[in-house]
């Protein structure tokens, strides 16, 4: 992926809370697009190996979930949290994360991520396909910044993190604030 090139136009299948529905399970299925997150808006996009994985849910999510006012006061409209997973499986992370800022998108059939040309093989963690990590600066559905981590690579041996950080895409928006505008 690089700057400058717009997102895929997807239909993401998403399950919201409706109190109007009674019982245990008080949610109903509501289909979001590209548009419905990014449009007009300046957002954090963060994509994922798995929910509830290590590096996911102890630095990755809580690390953007927790630095959400120091993005927002540096334009940032809203953090997503993408990952080849269910909506279940999302909400229920989303949950157990305590989240209030960072929102979840489920990328259950990898659409968007393969559209991204992020989807790889994890088959050897019994994983089967998921999202190469990475983060973007996105402006009105437009990349503005990619952050990516390096050795992109189906069945990868590790799980490169550091590019994609909360503190590095900080880095870059503290750095461009910092730069008078033309």
């Amino acid at each position: 992926m690089k700057t400058n090139v717009k997102l895929p136009e997807i239909t993401f299948h998403t399950r919201v809370r409706d109190d109007s529905i009674e019982g245990p399970n008080p949610f109903r299925w509501q289909d979001m697009t590209t548009a419905d997150y990014f449009a007009g808006k300046r957002v954090v996009l963060f994509s994922l190996p798995g929910a509830f994985t290590p590096t996911c849910s102890t630095y990755q999510l809580p690390g953007f979930e927790n630095a959400f006012e120091e993005f927002k006061a540096l334009g940032i409209d809203a953090i997503y949290c993408l990952s080849v997973n269910d909506s279940f499986v999302m909400n229920k992370w989303a949950q157990s994360q305590e989240l209030k800022n960072v929102q979840v998108i489920p990328d259950g059939s990898g659409d968007f991520t393969r559209r991204m040309g992020m989807l790889v093989d994890k088959d050897n963690l019994g994983f089967g396909a998921r999202s190469w990590r990475y983060a973007a600066v996105v402006k009105d559905g437009v990349v503005e910044a990619w952050f990516e981590e390096p050795g992109l690579m189906d069945n990868c041996p590790e799980d490169p993190y550091g590019e994609s950080s909360p503190e590095n895409v900080m880095a870059y928006l503290k750095e461009t604030a910092a730069v008078p505008a033309e």
